[in-house]
Protein backbone atom coordinates (compact mmCIF):
# COMPACT_ATOMS: atom_id res chain seq x y z
CA UNK A 1 0.00 0.00 0.00
CA UNK A 2 0.99 3.35 -0.92
CA UNK A 3 2.78 5.69 2.01
CA UNK A 4 4.20 8.92 2.43
CA UNK A 5 6.73 9.77 5.33
CA UNK A 6 6.34 13.82 6.14
CA UNK A 7 10.02 13.75 6.29
CA UNK A 8 10.50 13.05 2.50
CA UNK A 9 8.44 16.05 1.55
CA UNK A 10 10.58 18.29 3.82
CA UNK A 11 13.82 17.47 2.71
CA UNK A 12 14.25 19.85 -0.33
CA UNK A 13 17.38 17.88 -1.97
CA UNK A 14 15.62 14.81 -2.10
CA UNK A 15 12.43 16.73 -3.97
CA UNK A 16 15.07 18.49 -6.39
CA UNK A 17 16.72 14.66 -7.41
CA UNK A 18 12.94 13.20 -7.94
CA UNK A 19 11.71 16.48 -9.90
CA UNK A 20 13.80 16.14 -12.80
CA UNK A 21 11.93 19.35 -14.64
CA UNK A 22 11.16 21.62 -11.74
CA UNK A 23 7.39 21.10 -11.70
CA UNK A 24 7.07 23.10 -7.97
CA UNK A 25 9.40 26.12 -9.30
CA UNK A 26 7.13 26.44 -12.61
CA UNK A 27 3.79 26.03 -10.53
CA UNK A 28 5.31 28.63 -8.37
CA UNK A 29 5.79 31.10 -11.58
CA UNK A 30 1.72 31.43 -11.96
CA UNK A 31 1.50 34.93 -10.65
CA UNK A 32 4.58 35.59 -12.97
CA UNK A 33 2.60 34.06 -15.86
CA UNK A 34 -0.49 36.01 -15.66
CA UNK A 35 1.84 39.65 -15.06
CA UNK A 36 3.45 37.97 -18.34
CA UNK A 37 0.56 36.59 -20.19
CA UNK A 38 -1.27 40.47 -19.55
CA UNK A 39 1.30 42.17 -21.48
CA UNK A 40 1.68 39.47 -24.58
CA UNK A 41 -2.46 39.52 -24.23
CA UNK A 42 -2.41 43.61 -24.82
CA UNK A 43 1.04 43.47 -27.67
CA UNK A 44 -1.00 41.41 -29.86
CA UNK A 45 -3.97 43.36 -29.77
CA UNK A 46 -6.65 41.22 -27.55
CA UNK A 47 -8.95 43.84 -27.71
CA UNK A 48 -9.52 43.07 -31.58
CA UNK A 49 -10.44 39.51 -31.22
CA UNK A 50 -14.09 38.73 -32.99
CA UNK A 51 -13.34 42.28 -34.98
CA UNK A 52 -14.34 43.63 -31.52
CA UNK A 53 -17.66 42.56 -32.12
CA UNK A 54 -19.82 40.38 -29.80
CA UNK A 55 -20.23 36.71 -31.71
CA UNK A 56 -22.82 34.90 -32.05
CA UNK A 57 -21.23 31.91 -30.08
CA UNK A 58 -18.25 31.44 -28.66
CA UNK A 59 -16.43 27.52 -29.14
CA UNK A 60 -13.63 26.78 -26.72
CA UNK A 61 -11.16 23.91 -28.16
CA UNK A 62 -9.05 22.37 -25.59
CA UNK A 63 -7.90 19.21 -24.59
CA UNK A 64 -4.74 17.71 -22.38
CA UNK A 65 -3.65 19.81 -19.37
CA UNK A 66 -5.21 22.55 -21.30
CA UNK A 67 -8.69 21.33 -20.82
CA UNK A 68 -9.41 23.71 -17.66
CA UNK A 69 -9.05 26.81 -19.79
CA UNK A 70 -12.38 25.71 -21.40
CA UNK A 71 -14.06 24.85 -17.84
CA UNK A 72 -13.32 27.95 -16.90
CA UNK A 73 -14.37 30.31 -19.45
CA UNK A 74 -17.81 27.73 -19.24
CA UNK A 75 -17.84 28.75 -15.74
CA UNK A 76 -17.51 32.08 -15.65
CA UNK A 77 -19.51 33.03 -18.94
CA UNK A 78 -23.13 31.04 -17.93
CA UNK A 79 -24.57 33.06 -14.76
CA UNK A 80 -24.79 35.95 -17.60
CA UNK A 81 -22.95 35.78 -20.74
CA UNK A 82 -25.85 36.97 -23.72
CA UNK A 83 -24.06 34.22 -25.57
CA UNK A 84 -23.51 30.52 -25.52
CA UNK A 85 -20.19 28.66 -24.85
CA UNK A 86 -19.55 25.26 -25.71
CA UNK A 87 -16.39 23.18 -25.55
CA UNK A 88 -14.79 20.70 -28.41
CA UNK A 89 -11.61 18.43 -27.63
CA UNK A 90 -12.16 17.71 -31.37
CA UNK A 91 -13.03 16.80 -34.90
CA UNK A 92 -15.80 17.57 -35.89
CA UNK A 93 -16.22 21.00 -35.83
CA UNK A 94 -20.55 21.56 -35.36
CA UNK A 95 -22.21 22.40 -38.48
CA UNK A 96 -23.78 25.66 -37.21
CA UNK A 97 -20.22 27.10 -36.77
CA UNK A 98 -19.71 29.93 -38.71
CA UNK A 99 -19.04 33.67 -39.84
CA UNK A 100 -20.88 34.86 -36.69
CA UNK A 101 -18.96 32.69 -34.39
CA UNK A 102 -15.48 32.76 -32.44
CA UNK A 103 -13.23 30.02 -32.03
CA UNK A 104 -10.41 29.64 -29.21
CA UNK A 105 -8.27 26.97 -29.69
CA UNK A 106 -5.76 26.63 -26.93
CA UNK A 107 -2.09 25.14 -27.16
CA UNK A 108 1.14 24.95 -25.76
CA UNK A 109 2.85 23.61 -28.29
CA UNK A 110 0.56 24.78 -30.72
CA UNK A 111 0.79 21.62 -32.07
CA UNK A 112 -2.42 19.52 -30.70
CA UNK A 113 -3.90 17.89 -33.32
CA UNK A 114 -7.85 18.61 -32.00
CA UNK A 115 -7.43 22.56 -31.15
CA UNK A 116 -5.49 22.62 -34.28
CA UNK A 117 -8.13 20.35 -36.31
CA UNK A 118 -10.69 22.58 -34.98
CA UNK A 119 -8.66 26.06 -35.87
CA UNK A 120 -8.13 25.08 -39.29
CA UNK A 121 -11.92 24.24 -39.89
CA UNK A 122 -13.54 27.38 -38.48
CA UNK A 123 -11.20 29.07 -40.67
CA UNK A 124 -12.16 27.29 -43.70
CA UNK A 125 -15.67 28.24 -42.89
CA UNK A 126 -15.03 32.42 -42.00
CA UNK A 127 -15.25 32.05 -38.11
CA UNK A 128 -13.62 34.52 -35.80
CA UNK A 129 -10.57 33.05 -34.17
CA UNK A 130 -8.46 33.42 -30.95
CA UNK A 131 -5.55 31.12 -30.90
CA UNK A 132 -3.22 30.89 -27.32
CA UNK A 133 0.16 29.16 -27.63
CA UNK A 134 3.71 28.88 -28.69
CA UNK A 135 4.22 31.82 -31.47
CA UNK A 136 6.58 29.44 -33.63
CA UNK A 137 3.93 26.76 -34.35
CA UNK A 138 0.96 25.22 -37.01
CA UNK A 139 -1.92 27.28 -34.39
CA UNK A 140 -0.42 30.95 -34.70
CA UNK A 141 0.16 30.20 -38.83
CA UNK A 142 -3.36 29.52 -39.08
CA UNK A 143 -4.44 32.25 -36.68
CA UNK A 144 -2.45 34.75 -38.59
CA UNK A 145 -2.88 33.35 -42.11
CA UNK A 146 -6.51 34.28 -41.21
CA UNK A 147 -6.49 37.59 -39.91
CA UNK A 148 -7.39 36.25 -36.32
CA UNK A 149 -5.63 37.57 -32.88
CA UNK A 150 -2.65 34.85 -31.54
CA UNK A 151 -0.94 35.06 -28.14
CA UNK A 152 1.57 34.10 -27.48
CA UNK A 153 2.58 31.76 -24.05
CA UNK A 154 6.17 33.05 -23.57
CA UNK A 155 9.18 31.33 -22.92
CA UNK A 156 10.35 28.07 -20.86
CA UNK A 157 6.80 26.97 -20.75
CA UNK A 158 7.36 23.14 -21.47
CA UNK A 159 3.79 21.76 -19.75
CA UNK A 160 0.53 22.69 -19.78
CA UNK A 161 -0.03 21.61 -16.35
CA UNK A 162 2.38 23.82 -15.16
CA UNK A 163 1.69 26.90 -17.25
CA UNK A 164 -1.86 26.99 -17.02
CA UNK A 165 -2.09 30.82 -16.45
CA UNK A 166 0.09 31.67 -19.40
CA UNK A 167 -2.80 29.83 -21.50
CA UNK A 168 -6.15 31.06 -19.70
CA UNK A 169 -5.28 34.62 -18.59
CA UNK A 170 -5.43 35.85 -22.48
CA UNK A 171 -8.74 34.11 -22.18
CA UNK A 172 -9.64 36.10 -19.76
CA UNK A 173 -8.95 39.01 -21.08
CA UNK A 174 -10.64 38.30 -24.36
CA UNK A 175 -13.89 36.89 -22.36
CA UNK A 176 -13.95 40.18 -20.25
CA UNK A 177 -13.71 42.22 -23.60
CA UNK A 178 -16.18 40.81 -25.07
CA UNK A 179 -18.67 41.32 -22.22
CA UNK A 180 -18.91 37.46 -21.85
CA UNK A 181 -17.32 37.79 -18.41
CA UNK A 182 -17.21 39.86 -15.02
CA UNK A 183 -12.90 39.34 -15.49
CA UNK A 184 -12.13 43.32 -15.54
CA UNK A 185 -8.47 44.44 -15.49
CA UNK A 186 -8.18 45.59 -12.47
CA UNK A 187 -9.18 42.03 -11.10
CA UNK A 188 -5.95 40.50 -12.85
CA UNK A 189 -3.45 42.28 -10.50
CA UNK A 190 -5.17 40.61 -7.23
CA UNK A 191 -5.91 37.30 -8.95
CA UNK A 192 -2.20 37.30 -9.75
CA UNK A 193 -1.62 38.23 -5.72
CA UNK A 194 -3.45 35.51 -4.70
CA UNK A 195 -1.50 32.82 -6.86
CA UNK A 196 2.03 34.43 -5.27
CA UNK A 197 0.35 33.95 -1.93
CA UNK A 198 -0.53 30.50 -2.69
CA UNK A 199 2.58 29.62 -3.78
CA UNK A 200 4.87 30.70 -0.88
CA UNK A 201 2.34 29.01 1.46
CA UNK A 202 3.12 26.04 0.03
CA UNK A 203 6.88 26.14 -0.92
CA UNK A 204 9.19 23.51 -0.53
CA UNK A 205 11.03 24.95 2.29
CA UNK A 206 7.80 25.15 4.35
CA UNK A 207 7.66 22.23 6.64
CA UNK A 208 4.54 19.53 6.55
CA UNK A 209 3.05 20.74 9.77
CA UNK A 210 2.28 24.41 8.05
CA UNK A 211 2.81 23.77 4.30
CA UNK A 212 -1.49 22.77 3.86
CA UNK A 213 -0.05 20.99 0.29
CA UNK A 214 2.05 18.39 2.04
CA UNK A 215 -0.25 17.77 4.59
CA UNK A 216 -3.00 17.32 2.08
CA UNK A 217 -0.42 15.14 0.30
CA UNK A 218 0.35 13.57 3.36
CA UNK A 219 -3.37 12.59 4.32
CA UNK A 220 -4.39 11.30 1.20
CA UNK A 221 -0.62 9.41 0.08
CA UNK A 222 -2.65 6.10 1.00
CA UNK A 223 -5.83 6.58 -0.20
CA UNK A 224 -8.09 6.33 -3.49
CA UNK A 225 -8.74 9.53 -4.10
CA UNK A 226 -12.19 11.63 -4.33
CA UNK A 227 -12.10 15.46 -5.44
CA UNK A 228 -15.83 16.79 -4.83
CA UNK A 229 -16.75 20.49 -5.18
CA UNK A 230 -20.12 22.04 -3.07
CA UNK A 231 -20.68 24.24 -6.20
CA UNK A 232 -19.98 24.81 -9.41
CA UNK A 233 -17.11 26.92 -8.80
CA UNK A 234 -15.54 24.60 -6.83
CA UNK A 235 -16.48 21.67 -9.16
CA UNK A 236 -14.21 22.75 -11.47
CA UNK A 237 -11.77 22.68 -9.18
CA UNK A 238 -12.58 19.31 -7.99
CA UNK A 239 -12.60 18.13 -11.95
CA UNK A 240 -8.46 19.73 -12.46
CA UNK A 241 -7.55 17.86 -8.94
CA UNK A 242 -8.85 14.85 -10.17
CA UNK A 243 -6.69 15.29 -13.90
CA UNK A 244 -3.76 16.41 -11.76
CA UNK A 245 -3.96 13.45 -9.68
CA UNK A 246 -3.95 11.06 -11.91
CA UNK A 247 -1.74 12.77 -14.60
CA UNK A 248 0.69 14.22 -12.13
CA UNK A 249 0.52 11.57 -9.22
CA UNK A 250 -0.61 8.38 -11.10
CA UNK A 251 -3.56 8.15 -8.79
CA UNK A 252 -7.07 6.83 -9.67
CA UNK A 253 -8.60 9.66 -9.05
CA UNK A 254 -12.51 10.79 -9.10
CA UNK A 255 -14.62 13.70 -9.10
CA UNK A 256 -18.23 14.94 -8.44
CA UNK A 257 -19.91 18.29 -7.56
CA UNK A 258 -22.69 18.97 -5.22
CA UNK A 259 -25.62 18.27 -5.11
CA UNK A 260 -25.76 16.38 -8.05
CA UNK A 261 -22.68 14.30 -7.27
CA UNK A 262 -24.23 13.27 -3.60
CA UNK A 263 -25.60 9.93 -4.18
CA UNK A 264 -22.27 8.71 -5.86
CA UNK A 265 -19.74 9.88 -3.21
CA UNK A 266 -21.69 8.62 -0.32
CA UNK A 267 -22.26 5.03 -2.36
CA UNK A 268 -18.48 4.89 -2.30
CA UNK A 269 -18.82 4.94 1.50
CA UNK A 270 -20.31 0.92 1.42
CA UNK A 271 -17.10 -0.17 -0.81
CA UNK A 272 -14.30 -2.10 -0.26
CA UNK A 273 -12.37 0.86 0.53
CA UNK A 274 -13.34 1.86 3.99
CA UNK A 275 -13.49 0.59 7.07
CA UNK A 276 -15.12 -2.69 7.29
CA UNK A 277 -16.09 -2.65 3.69
CA UNK A 278 -19.00 -0.63 5.03
CA UNK A 279 -21.99 -1.15 7.03
CA UNK A 280 -23.86 -3.04 3.87
CA UNK A 281 -20.55 -5.48 3.61
CA UNK A 282 -20.63 -9.15 4.21
CA UNK A 283 -16.93 -10.24 4.83
CA UNK A 284 -17.56 -8.96 8.81
CA UNK A 285 -15.62 -6.56 8.77
CA UNK A 286 -11.61 -5.54 8.94
CA UNK A 287 -9.57 -8.34 11.02
CA UNK A 288 -7.15 -6.61 13.32
CA UNK A 289 -4.88 -9.67 14.00
CA UNK A 290 -4.35 -10.06 10.05
CA UNK A 291 -0.58 -10.60 8.94
CA UNK A 292 0.05 -7.96 5.80
CA UNK A 293 2.63 -10.69 4.59
CA UNK A 294 0.57 -13.78 5.32
CA UNK A 295 -2.93 -12.89 5.12
CA UNK A 296 -2.30 -9.68 2.16
CA UNK A 297 -1.54 -6.82 1.95
CA UNK A 298 -3.40 -3.72 3.51
CA UNK A 299 -6.12 -1.97 1.25
CA UNK A 300 -5.95 1.19 0.50
CA UNK A 301 -8.65 3.66 2.49
CA UNK A 302 -10.81 6.02 0.55
CA UNK A 303 -9.81 9.80 0.44
CA UNK A 304 -11.92 12.84 -0.07
CA UNK A 305 -10.46 16.36 -1.21
CA UNK A 306 -13.68 18.16 -0.05
CA UNK A 307 -13.18 21.91 -1.99
CA UNK A 308 -15.33 24.36 -0.37
CA UNK A 309 -16.22 28.00 -1.85
CA UNK A 310 -15.90 30.84 0.55
CA UNK A 311 -19.09 31.45 2.31
CA UNK A 312 -21.42 34.05 0.62
CA UNK A 313 -21.72 37.53 1.81
CA UNK A 314 -25.15 37.38 1.89
CA UNK A 315 -26.38 34.00 2.72
CA UNK A 316 -30.04 32.95 1.35
CA UNK A 317 -31.66 29.63 2.22
CA UNK A 318 -30.40 27.76 -1.01
CA UNK A 319 -26.84 28.33 0.35
CA UNK A 320 -27.89 27.30 3.92
CA UNK A 321 -29.14 23.97 2.65
CA UNK A 322 -25.83 23.66 0.48
CA UNK A 323 -24.06 23.76 3.40
CA UNK A 324 -26.15 21.73 5.68
CA UNK A 325 -25.48 18.70 2.74
CA UNK A 326 -22.13 19.15 2.53
CA UNK A 327 -21.94 18.71 6.18
CA UNK A 328 -23.94 15.87 6.05
CA UNK A 329 -21.66 14.31 3.44
CA UNK A 330 -19.00 14.89 5.42
CA UNK A 331 -20.25 13.81 8.75
CA UNK A 332 -21.11 10.33 7.34
CA UNK A 333 -17.81 10.22 5.25
CA UNK A 334 -16.13 10.18 8.67
CA UNK A 335 -18.72 7.57 10.23
CA UNK A 336 -17.31 5.60 7.32
CA UNK A 337 -13.75 5.48 8.15
CA UNK A 338 -12.92 8.05 4.87
CA UNK A 339 -9.65 10.47 4.74
CA UNK A 340 -11.16 13.76 4.62
CA UNK A 341 -9.26 16.56 3.76
CA UNK A 342 -11.13 20.14 3.75
CA UNK A 343 -10.16 23.22 2.37
CA UNK A 344 -12.36 26.56 2.52
CA UNK A 345 -11.37 29.43 -0.53
CA UNK A 346 -10.77 32.46 0.71
CA UNK A 347 -12.79 35.47 -0.26
CA UNK A 348 -12.65 37.42 -3.35
CA UNK A 349 -14.17 37.47 -6.98
CA UNK A 350 -15.10 34.25 -8.53
CA UNK A 351 -12.23 34.31 -10.43
CA UNK A 352 -9.86 34.90 -7.18
CA UNK A 353 -11.37 32.39 -5.53
CA UNK A 354 -11.15 29.89 -8.34
CA UNK A 355 -7.32 30.46 -8.66
CA UNK A 356 -6.31 29.71 -4.96
CA UNK A 357 -8.37 26.28 -5.73
CA UNK A 358 -6.68 25.51 -8.92
CA UNK A 359 -3.15 26.20 -7.44
CA UNK A 360 -3.65 24.30 -4.12
CA UNK A 361 -4.50 21.08 -5.90
CA UNK A 362 -1.80 21.48 -8.38
CA UNK A 363 0.38 21.89 -5.19
CA UNK A 364 -0.94 18.84 -3.69
CA UNK A 365 -0.88 16.30 -6.55
CA UNK A 366 2.52 17.19 -7.36
CA UNK A 367 3.90 16.32 -3.56
CA UNK A 368 1.74 13.58 -3.40
CA UNK A 369 3.67 12.30 -6.65
CA UNK A 370 7.36 13.64 -4.60
CA UNK A 371 6.23 11.91 -1.38
CA UNK A 372 5.91 8.31 -3.28
CA UNK A 373 8.94 9.07 -5.32
CA UNK A 374 7.68 9.70 -8.55
CA UNK A 375 8.97 12.68 -10.39
CA UNK A 376 5.80 14.21 -11.59
CA UNK A 377 6.75 15.77 -15.10
CA UNK A 378 7.84 12.58 -16.32
CA UNK A 379 5.82 9.35 -16.96
CA UNK A 380 7.61 6.17 -18.49
CA UNK A 381 4.65 4.58 -20.23
CA UNK A 382 2.98 7.84 -21.69
CA UNK A 383 6.49 8.51 -23.28
CA UNK A 384 6.06 4.91 -24.44
CA UNK A 385 2.46 4.88 -25.36
CA UNK A 386 3.49 8.21 -27.57
CA UNK A 387 6.24 5.97 -29.03
CA UNK A 388 4.07 3.51 -30.05
CA UNK A 389 1.36 5.91 -31.33
CA UNK A 390 3.70 8.22 -33.19
CA UNK A 391 2.53 8.68 -36.92
CA UNK A 392 -0.61 6.92 -36.32
CA UNK A 393 -4.13 8.66 -36.93
CA UNK A 394 -7.05 6.97 -35.17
Amino acid sequence: MPYIEESALDDVERLSRVDSQDTLRALATAGAQVREAVTLSQEAGVERVAYGERPRSVLVAALGGSSVVADVLDLLAEPGSPVPVTVRRNLPLPGWVGPLDLVIAVSLSGRAEGPLALAAEAARRGAALLTVGAEDSPLADVCKQHRGVHIGVGRDRTSSRTSLWSLLTPVLMAGDSLGLIDAPASVLPELAARLDVQAESCRPSSESFVNPAKLAAVQLGDTVPMALGDNALTGVAALRAASMLTRTARMPATWGELPDAASQVVACFDGPFTAGGGRGSMNGGVDVFADPFLDAPAQPSLGLLMLQDAPPEQPSQQTDEAQALTDALLETAREAGVTVVETVAEAGPAVVRLAGMLSFTDYVSTYLALGLGLDPSVSPHVAELRDRTKGWKP
